[in-house]
């Protein structure tokens, strides 16, 4: 498996809106071959930065599968808007179990 690490940068005073529209974007992800899970963070030190991280059964589902459908282009139409810049997005491999406490 493999986890997209993409961080956004929203329109200031927009921040609640993408939130919102995010959570119908996610149901698209969701929906994807390959998909496994997905979270949101917001960074509290810059408050319109956020963090989408998106585990996929590997990086073609994600960029051959995912992006190269329909289903990414009506995810774009949804969250798209939103972005002051384009995304940066990077693939990363875990390299075992998630700690806890």
């Amino acid at each position: 498996m493999v986890v997209e690490h993409a961080e956004l940068t929203v329109e200031a005073g927009r921040e609640e809106e993408f939130q919102e529209v995010f959570g119908k974007a996610r149901e698209l992800l969701a929906e994807a071959a390959g998909f496994r899970w997905a979270e949101l963070l917001r960074c509290e030190e810059r408050p319109r930065t956020f963090l989408l991280l998106v585990g996929w059964e590997s990086v073609e589902a994600h960029t051959a599968g995912f992006r190269e459908s329909e289903r990414f282009a009506r995810w774009r139409a949804l969250v798209g808007p939103f972005f002051t810049e384009p995304p940066a997005v990077e693939h990363y491999h875990e390299l075992g179990p998630r700690f806890s406490g």
